[in-house]
Parts: C-alpha cells; sequence; structure tokens
C-alpha cells in the first residue's frame, strides 16, 4: 500500500507526448497557437521544478518566516494574476476593493482552516500550510478575477435599468442588486459545480496525489472533504466582498451611476 512508483527522466519525457499531440492538432487545423502552447508547457515545467527545489529547501528548515514570506508572494502573484486576467477597463477604486477583499478573505480562511479545522501545530509547518494555502489562494483568485469581469459588464450592460432605478428614488444597493447577486452567483458557479462531479466524475487532485503517495483512500477523503468546504468558503468570502464593496466604485458621492 505504500509502495510508491517513481517517475524517471525518461518516462516524464514521454509524458510530454500528449503536448506534441496538440501541438500537431493547433498546427493542422491551421489555428496558429503552438508558440503559446510550447511556452505554456515550457513556462510551466520551468516553475515548477523552481518550486519544487524551494519548497525542499523551505520544507527542510521549517522555520516560520519562510512560511510567511512564500504565502505574501503567493497572495501578491495571485492579485497581478487577476488584473492580468481582466481585459475591461478597471476603476482605481474596484483595484483596491478587490485587493482587500481578496487578502482579507483569503487569509481568514487560510487561518481558520489551519488553526480550527487542522489544528497545526506549529501552524507555519510548510508541509501543509503552502500547499493548503496555495489551493485556498488559487481558488479564490479564479472567482474574484471572474466577479470583477462580471461586475463591470453587468454594470455596463444594465446602465439603462440601474439608472432608471435611481430616478425612481432607489438607494445604489438596490438599483445594483441584479447585478450583485448575478456576479456572485456567477463566480462562485465553477466551485460548486466542481463539487457536484467530485469523486464520481473525477478524482479531485489532492485526493489523487495522497492516493498515489500510499495513503488510504478513507484517509485521503476526509483532507479533500476538508479543503474543498474550505476553498467553497474562501471563494465565498472574497466574492462576497468584492461584490458588497465593488459596486460602490461605480457610483459617486451623489450616488450617480459613473461608468
Amino acid at each position: 500500500m505504500n509502495d510508491f512508483i517513481r517517475i524517471g527522466v525518461l518516462q516524464l519525457l514521454a509524458a510530454y507526448l500528449f503536448l506534441a499531440i496538440l501541438i500537431f492538432i493547433v498546427r493542422k487545423r491551421g489555428i496558429g497557437r503552438e508558440q503559446e502552447i510550447f511556452f505554456a508547457a515550457a513556462r510551466m515545467t520551468i516553475q515548477l521544478i523552481l518550486v519544487g527545489f524551494l519548497l525542499e529547501y523551505v520544507f527542510s528548515q521549517e522555520h516560520f518566516l519562510y512560511t510567511v514570506i512564500i504565502l505574501l508572494i503567493m497572495l501578491h502573484f495571485a492579485v497581478r494574476n487577476i488584473f492580468s486576467r481582466i481585459r475591461l477597463s478597471i476603476k482605481p477604486e474596484l483595484k483596491r476593493v478587490v485587493i482587500i477583499s481578496m487578502l482579507s478573505g483569503s487569509l481568514l480562511s487560510i487561518a481558520y482552516f489551519l488553526f480550527v479545522v487542522l489544528s497545526l501545530d506549529p501552524w507555519y509547518h510548510p508541509r501543509y500550510f503552502i500547499p493548503i494555502s496555495g489551493m485556498i489562494i488559487g481558488n479564490s483568485m479564479t472567482g474574484v478575477a471572474l466577479g470583477v469581469e462580471r461586475l463591470i459588464s453587468g454594470m455596463n450592460d444594465r446602465k439603462e435599468l440601474i439608472e432608471g432605478a435611481l430616478m425612481l428614488g432607489a438607494r445604489p444597493s438596490l438599483a445594483a442588486k441584479s447585478v450583485v447577486n448575478d456576479t456572485f452567483s456567477a463566480a462562485i458557479l465553477p466551485t460548486v459545480n466542481s463539487m457536484v462531479g467530485m469523486g464520481i466524475v473525477f478524482l479531485p487532485g489532492m485526493m489523487t496525489g495522497q492516493i498515489l503517495a500510499g495513503i488510504s483512500p478513507l484517509r485521503a477523503i476526509e483532507y479533500q472533504i476538508a479543503i474543498m468546504l474550505g476553498i467553497l468558503g474562501s471563494v465565498s468570502l472574497t466574492v462576497y466582498l468584492l461584490v458588497h464593496f465593488g459596486y460602490r466604485a461605480f457610483f459617486n458621492t451623489r450616488d450617480q451611476l459613473q461608468l
């Protein structure tokens, strides 16, 4: 049960056949994205190799300072990725809301999961702290990025309806309520959908990794259920903070819509 099959260099290189197949299909169909796919795979490989060496060192040291630094780096790049994914123009006020909601929502969820659910001792144990924080931050990042785009496009698409409600005396919170609710629903939907198919349609990554490492499936599902609920909570909290405070960026001090 505890036998671990190690993937050698030649076996790892053989896995790149899947990349070659994709590039062949793209080239044959004339899609013209071969270079983008190749560089994406190359970047993934280099990044994972560097992270592997870094984590190997951090795990051997088990110092709280290294763990905190890596957490801050992950949060920094998560916020950067959110802004790089969004193709629409973002107001400075909305940018501040994105940063605050991402940081506060993720950190609160990570703290609750590690201290209450996992009862991690010491709290900075990197072998648990870093992977779990990465999963929570990564999923929150996806939810916030989707939420920002839906919020901006929703406010623009329903401009007339919102202005009509304002002219009838509605407060901004009521006038923008439908956009806010639709944004929240759309942003958490991918996380909810992944939970629906989990265990029947596919085995999630964390559970698969533990099983491959020789952990009992019954033990693996305990971690997977807990982390999936933690991810759901973090995505919900970060997106809620985003839409709850973010819609105000589209109104001035006189409650007038400004896009």
